[in-house]
């Protein structure tokens, strides 16, 4: 299966709201709308976390997500840019990042920001794309246009270094079930355990593991020290 039949030349009719039906904006969040999104490529099944349901305006659950759907929560004049961006994504394995409107079904005009990260297999064909869809209404409304460019770079920066973590915790508990022969929870927790024990962050001491099952660099003596004493018999730490 093509790793960009998920994506369709076109989305899918969807009416736009009428004038008289838009909702007076209301209070603005301490902190934005930050929602997840993940779209397997070989099976066509697409995940929304229920913060992107609620940012569309939809009920959480109430309708299958797929990037049809997505794209037609887009105004019109973004739809080609952020489309062309997920098949090029979907493609190449390029990882991007847009700023978009979203139409939502209150008729709530809001500016979002996707990030979007390709996953791939060993031979480096795209699998999956998933990402962030952040709410940034409220910092676009109110700040200059220089002011703007700079919180969105910052945004960006801060996005991709959580999606890192994030992917390198991911690899790092895959390395530790396999070793230690445990679930998702027993590795993260003493992924957590190491970091607690050795003054690293949870993500530092990931990235240990991972440069060394790859053979690049050995672990550091405190974390190795810890991996020996939670291995079970006969198996050596990474």
């Amino acid at each position: 299966m093509s790793s960009t039949s998920a994506l369709p030349l076109t989305a899918p009719t969807h009416p736009r709201p009428q004038a008289h039906a838009r909702a007076r904006h209301p209070a603005f969040r301490p902190t934005p709308l930050t929602a997840r999104f993940r779209g397997d490529l070989t099976t066509e099944q697409w995940w929304w976390s229920p913060e992107l349901f609620e940012l569309h305006g939809i009920p959480s659950g109430s309708v299958e997500p797929t990037v049809g759907l997505l794209l037609a929560h887009v105004h019109g004049d973004d739809r080609p840019a952020l489309q062309e961006a997920l098949r090029e994504a979907a493609t190449t394995a390029a990882p991007f990042t847009r700023e978009y409107r979203v139409l939502r079904l209150d008729g709530r005009p809001i500016t979002a920001l996707l990030v979007c990260e390709p996953e791939t297999d060993a031979a480096g064909a795209v699998t999956a794309l998933t990402g962030l869809v952040v709410d940034v209404t409220a910092g676009r409304s109110q700040a200059p246009a220089d002011d703007q460019l700079r919180q969105l770079e910052t945004e960006v920066e801060q996005l991709r270094s959580a999606m890192a973590s994030r992917a390198a915790i991911e690899q790092a508990k895959g390395i530790l079930m396999l070793l230690m022969s445990c679930g998702d929870q027993v590795a993260f927790d003493l992924l957590a355990h190491i970091s607690s024990h050795t003054h690293r962050k949870v993500r530092d001491v990931a990235v240990s593991i991972i440069e060394s099952a790859s053979g690049r660099t050995p672990l550091p003596d405190d974390v190795r020290d810890i991996l020996h004493d939670a291995c079970p018999p006969g198996r050596a730490a990474v």
